[in-house]
């Protein structure tokens, strides 16, 4: 993620930022109005786009799971397995984020 503060003047301000505020405000110089139209500048990675898909995928399949799940049910076909179903528990009881 890079963000892009108009308002950094300092010598603290990464080169990034400098030069993009030096590309802004050469792109606003000419400008009529009574104030600079440049703001603030965010770009997010294209991280952010893969987390979204990753997110609506496994919400899809969860969807998907519930909905099998559901029919199963509803026909009388869905079975517990017990053995798993009380291992789960135990460990899940027993494990420190369990508490």
């Amino acid at each position: 993620m890079k963000i892009y503060d108009v308002n950094l003047t300092g010598t603290g301000a990464a080169p990034e930022a400098q030069r993009a505020q030096r590309e802004q405000g050469m792109g606003t110089a000419g400008a009529s109005g009574t104030g600079s139209t440049a703001g603030d500048h965010i770009e997010l990675s294209n991280t952010l786009n893969s987390l979204g898909r990753a997110m609506s995928t496994y919400s899809s399949d969860r969807a998907a799971k519930v909905q099998a799940l559901t029919a199963q049910y509803r026909s009388g076909t869905y079975s517990v397995n017990s053995l798993t179903t009380s291992r789960a528990m135990v460990a899940s009881a027993l494990s420190p984020a369990g508490r």
